[in-house]
């Protein structure tokens, strides 16, 4: 016994003493002025190398673990004492990243805990600063991504200016699984869409909270990419978000006209989530380890017209006047296909594809584009490109100048990155990908470092670092006042009858016409016609 005791305290010793020289080693310099009085109780942050601010996992809610699993989210109770915000909290269920990826930042904790925020203050923020506040939600498909990952980061842009707050949200089967017994549960008679509850919880939080960390309440600019950006545009149209921010800037993604599923499909993939679990009723399924949720097979999970979060869908939100009418900066990357077009090998093979897609609009279409170039693949990715992306953002612009006053200012991001020689990824051809989705994020966030975290991926040049200064000075102006115009940027508002945008490049920031927009009307008007 003596011996075991001997042994269990020489473990716990060495245990203590690792803690304490893992905690010496994180240990920041102390921000004056702390702790910041919130809603929950007093947080603690730390000054970074750079000056600026950093609160780094700040709870915005109950942790939504056992009974709360599949709830909207729920205020987090008060707590004594300080919190130390000092490091990040886990990102949210979801499949790990191998490190052989193009975007690899390195491995994350992982918790159904995560309802936690980041926020990156200007080395003088202090209350009553108002500066413009900027909040970032991640893309993913629904069903990766985080706050942490370095690609992300504010620290770049609030040396810049603003407030930068990074917002978690729930991802795959615990943000957005259906299910009819969770519809029975709920006061509102609907199930699902919790990730975009925890939006904008979220963004009541900041509201809340956000001035006592030097930023303007009055003046929030969400900013999201890919599923993030589907997310502004869902955010948008939902009564759970009215008046929680001022303006929108979307890179790569959109619901108005498409990806949001009809309320019965998202909630049969609940049902098929439980049958392949062998569960029950819900409640077992709560008790099911949430791991065991990324294991399913051939079971997706999405937002979907659940008739609270999402009243109805994007397009009739903005025909019957449901929406945010707020400032917009929208866009696209000139090489991301979301369809089996670019995969066409010849004219015919596209032809047929196309036919498969668009039916008797087929031959219209395919009038704006030249099938006998000599770079057909070029071709293909830009019908491919067209037909998917860019027609989602550019329905966009189209809702929001019919039925708002509010500006849209419209991009098309052409940059290829400067690929380190011999460079190679399990996932990306630096040879073929040309400007591909999330190409613009490190340039608009200002984290080109990030991609060189681990290796050298990029060697940037001095033009990359200009073009930089360019997007991240926009979207700082952006939402210091809601137009994205500086340095000399032309940046046009979008018109119904005068389509253009502004095309990011190495050689040019320059205003050009909307690409093959009347291609693109086509499809417009068979979807609003649906």
């Amino acid at each position: 016994m003596f011996r075991l005791s001997m042994i269990a305290a020489t473990a716990l010793a060495a245990s203590l003493a690792f803690a304490v020289s893992v905690q010496a080693q994180i240990v920041k310099t102390p921000i004056p002025g702390d702790p910041v009085e919130t809603s929950s109780g007093h947080v603690a942050g730390k000054v970074l190398d750079s000056g600026v601010r950093a609160y780094f996992g700040v709870p915005f809610a109950e942790p939504p673990l056992r009974e709360l699993r599949w709830q909207p989210p729920q205020p987090h109770a008060e707590w004594e004492g300080i919190y130390n915000a000092d490091r990040f909290a886990p990102e949210c269920m979801q499949t790990l990243r191998n490190s052989n990826i193009n975007h690899y930042f390195g491995e994350e904790s992982l918790s159904e805990d995560c309802l936690y925020l980041n926020i990156w203050a200007p080395e003088d923020a202090e209350p009553g600063a108002d500066l413009p506040v900027v909040v970032w939600i991640y893309g993913g498909g629904f069903n990766v991504g985080s706050t942490n990952m370095a690609n992300y980061s504010g620290e770049q842009l609030a040396q810049r200016g603003v407030v930068y707050v990074a917002l978690s949200y729930r991802l795959g089967a615990m943000g957005f699984m259906a299910h009819p017994e969770l519809a029975t549960e709920s006061d509102t008679g609907t199930s699902g869409n919790y990730g975009l509850m925890d939006q904008a919880f979220g963004l009541q939080w900041v509201q809340d909270n956000i001035e006592a960390f030097g930023g303007d309440a009055g003046n929030v600019t969400i900013v999201g990419q890919s599923a993030g950006s589907m997310s502004l545009s869902a955010l948008q149209v939902s009564p759970l978000a009215d008046g929680l921010f001022h303006k929108i800037f979307g890179m790569s993604g959109s619901l108005i006209n498409a990806f949001a599923s009809p309320y019965e499909q998202v909630e049969s993939a609940g049902l098929r989530a439980q049958e392949q679990l062998g569960a029950a009723d819900i409640e077992e399924m709560r008790a099911v380890s949430a791991d065991r949720f990324l294991d399913l097979e051939g079971v997706r999970f999405g937002i979907g017209i659940d008739g609270h979060v999402l009243p109805e869908p994007g397009w009739t939100a903005f025909e019957n006047g449901n929406f945010a009418d707020v400032p917009m900066v929208i866009g696209y990357t000139k090489d991301e296909t979301f369809n089996g077009l670019a995969g066409a090998q010849n004219a015919d093979e596209l032809r047929t594809r196309a036919q498969d897609m668009f039916g008797e609009d087929t031959d219209d279409i395919l009038a704006f584009y030249d099938l006998q170039a000599a770079d057909f693949r070029r071709t293909a990715v830009d019908i491919s490109r067209d037909m998917s992306m860019a027609s989602a953002v550019r329905d966009w612009a189209i809702a929001q100048t019919t039925y708002g006053d509010s500006p849209v200012y419209a991009y098309i991001y052409s940059r290829t990155q400067p690929y380190t020689e011999g460079v190679t990824f399990a996932d990306h051809n630096p040879a073929t990908v040309g400007a591909y989705h999330t190409v613009e994020v490190p340039y608009f966030l200002d984290t080109l470092d990030s991609l060189n975290m681990f290796r050298e991926t990029r060697t940037w040049t001095d033009a990359d670092l200009e073009l930089r200064d360019r997007s991240a000075g926009a979207l700082v102006a952006f939402a210091q006042t809601g137009d994205p115009n500086v340095d000399g940027l032309d940046w046009p508002v979008y018109e119904l009858d005068d389509e253009r945008l502004v095309e990011f490049d190495i050689d040019t920031v320059d205003t050009i016409e909307w690409p093959n927009h009347e291609a693109m009307q086509i499809v417009h008007e068979q979807r609003i016609n649906q």
